[in-house]
């Protein structure tokens, strides 16, 4: 059997016309973050309908012989922060479904750096700025979290929500940083590497489990204006 994950960052926040480590600070989705993640809901939707049919958006062509189980998903499971409970509920509410909240998928705690802008940082903590961006395994937010222990967290929830629902179709919905780990992970990527991912706001990503095998069928799929 086959697990179908709907992997998926959280629409635009308020406040998204500057940069800056949000993190664990909670702010709720923009308006245009609503309508974001709601082209999304549809499109899994029509996806989902269809088995992933030639003629979607972004022709995600289905595997041969997918034997994945039902035509819905049967969980939605997100971070405890608002801006990703609001965007899983969006996804969740076609099925009837109540999101399953964890806290372990909520987003990196960038320390003293949360709520600063890019520039901010950079004009304030230039050199360990540059230290960060350049390697984010080897460096960390100031009074953060490092990216292996973000990685611990994130890949044991990921692991056990994949056992606990083989050969069905699930989403997680989480954020830029918590994805990029994840994706990491899944590709065989080195960790230094997690910048070389974009995850724009309301970014799908479409990962099938073959048992233990995973495949990536879709990337940073987004639906904007």
């Amino acid at each position: 059997m086959v697990t179908v994950l709907y992997l998926i960052r959280h629409g635009e926040t308020e406040g998204a016309e500057t940069r800056r480590y949000k993190g664990t600070i909670d702010i709720p989705l923009s308006e245009n973050g609503i309508r974001q993640i709601k082209r999304v809901s549809d499109y899994i939707v029509e996806t989902v309908k269809r088995g992933h049919g030639e003629k979607e958006k972004f022709h995600v062509s289905p595997s041969p012989g997918l034997p994945v189980s039902g035509s819905m998903l049967t969980a939605v499971y997100c971070s405890d922060l608002s801006r990703a409970v609001k965007s899983a509920e969006l996804i969740a509410n076609p099925y009837c479904l109540e999101p399953v909240i964890v806290p372990a998928l909520r987003e990196r705690n960038f320390g003293i750096w949360e709520g600063m802008s890019f520039d901010e940082i950079k004009g304030k903590y230039p050199e360990e700025f540059t230290a960060w961006a350049g390697n984010p395994l080897a460096f960390s937010p100031m009074e953060g979290e490092s990216t292996m222990e973000v990685m611990d967290r994130v890949i044991n929830a990921l692991n056990e929500i994949i056992q606990n629902h083989s050969g069905e179709r699930i989403a997680i919905v989480s954020h830029g940083g918590v994805i990029r780990v994840i994706l990491c992970y899944i590709l065989g990527v080195p960790l230094e590497n997690i910048f070389r991912f974009e995850q724009d706001y309301a970014a799908l990503n479409i990962i099938e489990f073959w048992d233990t095998y995973p495949v990536v069928k879709l990337m940073n799929g987004t639906m904007h204006d």
